[in-house]
């Protein structure tokens, strides 16, 4: 039986944005099946730019947190980018803490991260 998907991802322009489904990414189940899901968009269908949007999510584990980073590095290495926007101030500073708010780029907004790697949105 398939589980139900953890993220919803929407295309706009170059960039996959990621909405997380759940308030809370705890579970090492949870966790695992939302990096399989990002694998497959980043590997399968060839994506180098992803903004992955926190609006909904309240809490965050650490291991969480790793698969952000091995995210990241595969694409750095593919020649991409990987975003962060809607993070709760509470959870920022957990980046703020483990130093990684100096490894990823940070957004208020979806707008603020589309713009910045060259995709505008009309209006």
């Amino acid at each position: 039986m398939a589980s139900a998907a953890r993220i919803m991802v929407q295309k706009i322009g170059k960039v996959a944005v990621i909405d997380f489904v759940d308030s809370a990414i705890m579970d090492m189940q949870q966790i695992q099946q939302i990096t399989e899901e990002l694998e497959r968009i980043v590997d399968d269908q060839d994506q180098k730019f992803l903004l992955l949007d926190f609006s909904e999510v309240k809490f965050l584990s650490s291991q969480a947190l790793g698969v952000m980073l091995k995210l990241h590095q595969k694409l750095t290495d593919k020649g991409g980018w990987l975003g962060v926007c809607g993070l709760k101030k509470e959870l920022y500073k957990i980046f703020r803490l483990t130093r990684l708010d100096r490894l990823f780029n940070f957004y208020d907004s979806e707008q603020d991260a589309l713009r910045d790697v060259g995709v505008y949105l009309g209006g």
